[in-house]
């Protein structure tokens, strides 16, 4: 099995707040699927956009899980950013898709959710970044250079 190649950054992010972001993406989106009101889905668009296009530190959501790790004293685990951009870049283009669908095709843009709900679980539970799987075998073959011969 090939090894997983994410992106390279400088910058560092706790890994906690990471995963708790994670869970509150998973559950934001379970109470869309619960009530069908498409306000879960904006406020998910907005965060995802601050997350994967600014330099901020912190989204409305990833600054609350950032306070309640802060909360349990658990000791940062600090780990690469740039993947997580790239994921949050992934689960932007999710998200809009499915605000967007929601007023042509709500059904579509349930199941569209419902998949980033999977991938944010994956992230959140089993710390397995879908992001990765998807930079190191669609998005690294297409544009990586190659060495000449």
């Amino acid at each position: 099995m090939r090894t997983l190649i994410c992106p390279v950054s400088s910058l560092r992010v706790d890994e906690h707040v990471v995963r708790v972001t994670g869970l509150m993406m998973a559950l934001m989106i379970a109470l869309y699927a619960l009530t069908g009101l498409v306000i879960f889905p904006l406020l998910l668009t907005i965060d995802y956009g601050i997350r994967a296009f600014t330099a901020l530190r912190y989204s409305p959501f990833s600054w609350l899980a950032a306070q309640i790790v802060q909360g349990t004293g658990i000791q940062p685990v600090l780990i690469d950013k740039a993947p997580k951009i790239f994921a949050s870049r992934v689960g932007f283009l999710f998200i809009l898709a499915a605000t967007l669908l929601f007023f042509v095709a709500p059904t579509a843009s349930l199941l569209v959710a419902l998949t980033l709900m999977g991938f944010a679980i994956l992230e959140s539970v089993f710390n397995f970044c879908v992001g990765c799987v998807v930079y190191t075998y669609l998005v690294l073959p297409f544009f990586s250079r190659r060495p000449s011969p």
